[in-house]
């Protein structure tokens, strides 16, 4: 009571005249100070929010005691690697399953004709036609178990996954097959992993799988069932060799199956093999990498722990799918998808309508390739066609990527609504995520496309040896140049490399990767897997990486494709091509030396939209092919290419001293490339034989 009284005779002078100095205010200034003060509450309670990173940005990877140096991801349980992320998902199987429970019965796979809508199958209906086709399988002879394999020779389409589907049901192992691999991998491929059956979708493939039975090259192939319908003539031919062909719906594929017919699922256990994945490499016949459901499960288990606190997949999430599904980065993303309940659409098939599925789609997740954003950066700056929308695009960049480096991801800023907007809409305008992998991504194409796209952008590194990804972009550390911190399903260390003067104290060194996600081996290749995957369970990747402060890695060169100069000099092409493509003009490029030459030279390809108007700014004028063959255009390139070494660091002998300007892109087709967009050196060495001598004389006289 006291104390009341105390307090109640307490005189605030300041806040005595504070009231004063109010209720003398005019009304109108009152009402401007309460409009002033509700604007400020709404800019407070609408301003963008930046992401809030699961982890300290400064401190993404730690060590592990007793692991000679290896790190490990900051999410997670630190005493174990993580295998999965759902306990009701262990395996594909079961991963499926649980797409159907948190669906409800919603819209799965998604197919589309040209001008017409997506048409959708449910999840039931999948999980349907995946038990008729299985149970199809068995009856003519398949064995429900993992000694099993399926081959699966198709495009992307509904169709591959419930194939994909239906052997997982009944514990049977998927091979893919791509035409691209080439008609003596496939029959390596099919003679390999003994495969008597396999599901294809055109005849022309049916047709390449018959030329090799009719040549006795694949003399187990039994079955060839194909998801399109084909004709007498066919049929007729597979019967002259010995192969039993059956459309899908022979097999129940859609019609309702007799009761009899169908056949309970038998599904895997998680160390069952689930895939295999016959990597094309760039030399020598491709590698059988054999992939358990826990190894997959695990791999996409870490992306979602990653992420969890910030963009977690749910069912209103849409896929567009068009990378290949023979290839384990698209199809992880796509388990992701559906495991959540979410939805795949699938292109029609032609790289060229991508743009028109993706308005018709609006998809929420875009897994993407390097060279695709590449092209979507060029194309973008190709059509701001003067000096000064050149410059007002930059300047938008860089105030919106202001936003991006204080983790701020938004599509409605004024910078968006005025530059950006038309971008965004071209994708479908519904973007929350792009995953960039399989290659190094330029950091000023990442730089800008996160800042002109409005979501998250994230960047993956790995190989099929690891099921896809072993690192991954932490949410809210946008700084490009590294590919995040590792995977919290696999620990990463760093081994010396002498040879090339890397080492592991220097924080440098041979990538490897040991964890849940990494592969069982090579299937039939014990000498190749002892290669690779060292007897401690470490995957050796052949990549040389470095430990960035923060405890991400940065992957700085190859430690394969090394060869000597002349005077003994070390080099490595892979490294100095990472730096050339760089320059503004430059697509593609090939850099080559050999023990019998002093220096390197160069083949490089330009791209077309671009190098005209960089050819301009130079003084130099003409058609894209005229400019090709222009004595001072090749001059122009050369020096950009050596003002890169040089600010990279390149050592003189590290520099290309001749080039030559080829006018058409290395492609799978010419067989420059492999199916994942590497360059198939030994092929680029003697497709260009001729010019390279030319290159070498050029340089001597």
């Amino acid at each position: 009571m006291q104390a009341q009284e105390m307090m109640s005779g307490l005189r605030i002078p300041e806040l005595e005249d504070l009231g004063h100095f109010f209720r003398s205010l005019p009304t109108s200034t009152l009402v401007g100070i309460g409009a002033l003060t509700a604007v400020l509450a709404y800019w407070l309670a609408t301003r963008p929010r930046p992401i809030k990173p699961p982890c300290s940005l400064l401190h993404q990877s730690e060590e592990v005691p007793h692991e000679d140096g290896a790190r490990r991801s900051m999410m997670g349980d630190g005493s174990k690697l993580l295998s999965h992320y759902h306990d009701d998902a262990r395996t594909m199987y079961e991963v499926f399953q649980r797409g159907l429970h948190v669906s409800g019965d919603g819209p799965c796979l998604g197919s589309r004709l040209p001008n017409q809508p997506y048409k959708w199958i449910s999840y039931k209906e999948v999980t349907a036609r995946a038990e008729y086709l299985g149970s199809g399988l068995l009856h003519q002879g398949c064995r429900p178990d993992p000694n099993q394999f399926i081959g699966v020779f198709a495009q992307n389409r509904p169709e591959w996954i419930i194939s994909e589907l239906a052997c997982y049901t009944y514990s049977m192992v998927v091979v893919p097959l791509y035409d691209t691999l080439g008609p003596d991998a496939i029959r390596f491929i099919i003679n390999t992993a003994d495969i008597s059956t396999v599901i294809c979708d055109k005849v022309d493939k049916a047709q390449v799988l018959l030329d090799n039975v009719e040549r006795k090259e694949t003399s187990g192939l039994r079955r060839i069932i194909l998801m399109d319908d084909f004709d007498a003539d066919l049929v007729e031919r597979g019967e002259s060799c010995g192969i039993l062909g059956r459309r899908c719906n022979d097999l129940l594929w859609k019609s309702p199956a007799p009761a009899d017919a169908l056949v309970s699922p038998q599904p895997p256990a998680p160390d069952d093999l689930s895939i295999v994945c016959f990597t094309s490499g760039t030399t020598g016949n491709p590698k059988g990498v054999m992939l358990s459901h826990g190894n997959v499960v695990a791999d996409f288990s870490g992306f979602l722990k990653v992420t969890d606190k910030v963009i977690f997949p749910n069912k209103d999430d849409c896929l567009i799918s068009f990378l290949p599904l023979a290839h384990m980065f698209e199809r992880l993303i796509e388990s992701v998808v559906y495991c959540h309940g979410g939805r795949i659409g699938f292109y029609q098939g032609d790289i060229r309508l991508l743009p028109d599925d993706m308005k018709a789609l609006r998809p929420t997740i875009f897994p993407v390739v390097p060279r695709l954003l590449n092209r979507m950066y060029d194309k973008i700056f190709s059509q701001a066609n003067t000096p000064v929308k050149r410059w007002l695009l930059n300047f938008a960049a860089k105030r919106k990527g202001a936003e991006v480096s204080s983790g701020v991801i938004r599509s409605d800023s004024v910078w968006d609504k005025i530059f950006f907007s038309k971008i965004q809409a071209s994708l479908g305008g519904r973007l929350r995520m792009i995953i960039t992998g399989a290659a190094p991504t330029s950091p000023s194409v990442l730089g800008f496309l996160r800042a002109a796209l409005g979501c998250q952008v994230y960047e993956a590194y790995g190989q099929t040896e690891c099921t896809a990804g072993c690192t991954f972009t932490t949410p809210g550390d946008w700084t490009p140049g590294h590919v995040g911190a590792p995977l919290p399903c696999n620990l990463i260390k760093l081994v010396d490399v002498p040879e090339k003067n890397y080492f592991a104290s220097k924080e440098e060194g041979e990538v490897c990767v040991k964890g849940s996600n990494v592969f069982k081996g090579y299937l039939k290749d014990p000498e190749r897997t002892a290669e690779t995957l060292d007897a401690d369970g470490w995957l050796h990747t052949g990549d040389i990486g470095k430990w960035l402060p923060n405890g991400t890695l940065k992957i700085i060169d190859r430690k394969k494709h090394i060869f000597k100069l002349a005077q003994g000099e070390y080099i490595s092409p892979e490294k100095i091509e990472n730096i050339y493509i760089r320059s503004e003009p430059v697509t593609q490029l090939y850099v080559h030396g050999d023990s019998l030459q002093s220096c390197l030279v160069g083949i490089v390809v330009p791209d077309p939209e671009v190098m005209p108007e960089w050819a301009k700014k130079k003084g130099i004028f003409g058609t894209y092919k005229d400019l090709c063959k222009n004595t001072e255009l090749k001059k122009a390139v050369l020096e950009d290419l050596v003002r890169l070494g040089k600010a990279s660091g390149l050592h003189s002998f590290e520099q290309v001293k001749n080039i030559y300007i080829h006018s058409e892109m290395f492609s799978i087709t010419n067989g420059l490339l492999t199916p994942t967009l590497k360059a198939k050196r030994p092929e680029l060495k003697e497709f260009f034989k001729e010019k390279i001598d030319r290159l070498y004389d050029g340089i001597s006289m």
